[in-house]
């Protein structure tokens, strides 16, 4: 096994992380030597990856509204899907166009900007997840590998939300997102910050690593060295204040067994605080990429 990124040959462990959601394994997170890219070691292959995400507790793919946590998921989801409609309108200076969401779930995001008036195009490897989206935006929802059938420069903007570090063919995929951007085109990435406080505090508790779903782990340089190499410029590095609550709340949990609100909260808080006063450290990040 080679660094995703830049192929190199050597890495060294930082982490053992367990899967709390499904299977209860194991897995390693290991830093390359060479560029420094963090990422998880020998994770099941992209045939078999997917029984790892059938889980009642994948929220993102069952929509479920059970439990504690899930009921938050979706508090917050509603508000974040209108956040994330304006956010699009401000950069992409547009008030319509066509826009692709890679990796659209069940569809929240598409039918918000479905319902702005945007022409919307969803891709999403999960069958069930797949279907959830085409009954609630009335629009076909394509399979990930169907990127290379569409037209180049034929697109506006390309959105991956908690995407990017599930995509098995990384490089492909990229090229591929350039080639259908339009030249003065957007490309929005949020991904988890293994840089932020919450991270550090939680360490192989932290929830946010995910493994083996997460196959890479992020940070302000490697997203910006990953995207120069595909032709893109990170332009503007965006907080997801919200996330640092979540992903405490769940980390807690895993650490103790039990749902601690106060340290949660606390914990939440101080990473937000350090990363209002330190861009680039927040617990999760929307970047705004240019071609």
């Amino acid at each position: 096994m080679s660094c995703p990124v830049c192929d190199h040959p050597h890495f060294s462990k930082q982490l053992t992380v367990k899967d709390y959601t499904v299977s209860g394994e194991t897995f390693d997170l290991v830093d390359c030597t060479a560029c420094g890219f963090r990422f998880t070691q020998n994770p099941p292959s992209q045939e078999k990856i997917g029984s790892y995400y059938q889980s009642e507790s994948y929220i993102s793919h069952t929509d479920s509204n059970k439990g504690f946590f899930n009921n938050i998921y979706q508090l917050i989801r509603r508000q974040a899907v209108q956040s994330k409609r304006k956010l699009i309108g401000h950069f992409s200076q547009r008030k319509t166009g066509e826009l692709l969401d890679y990796g659209c779930g069940t569809g929240a995001f598409l039918m918000e900007m479905k319902s702005a008036g945007w022409l919307v195009k969803g891709m999403e490897p999960d069958p069930g997840a797949r279907s959830r989206a085409e009954a609630l935006t009335g629009s076909k929802i394509l399979e990930p590998d169907m990127l290379h059938a569409l037209d180049s420069e034929s697109v506006d903007v390309v959105t991956m939300w908690h995407v990017l570090e599930h995509v098995h063919e990384l490089h492909q995929t990229l090229s591929q997102v350039n080639r259908v951007l339009k030249e003065n085109g957007l490309l929005v990435v949020a991904v988890p910050n293994h840089l932020s406080h919450d991270a550090m505090h939680y360490a192989e508790h932290w929830a946010a690593y995910d493994v083996p779903r997460h196959l890479y782990h992020f940070s302000p340089a490697s997203i910006a060295h990953l995207m120069k190499m595909h032709g893109f410029q990170v332009s503007e590095v965006l907080p997801m204040w919200y996330d640092a609550f979540y992903v405490s709340l769940l980390s807690e949990k895993y650490k103790t067994g039990n749902m601690n609100l106060f340290p949660a909260i606390l914990t939440g808080l101080v990473s937000n605080l350090k990363a209002f006063l330190n861009k680039g450290v927040c617990s999760s990040q929307i970047y705004i990429i240019t071609k």
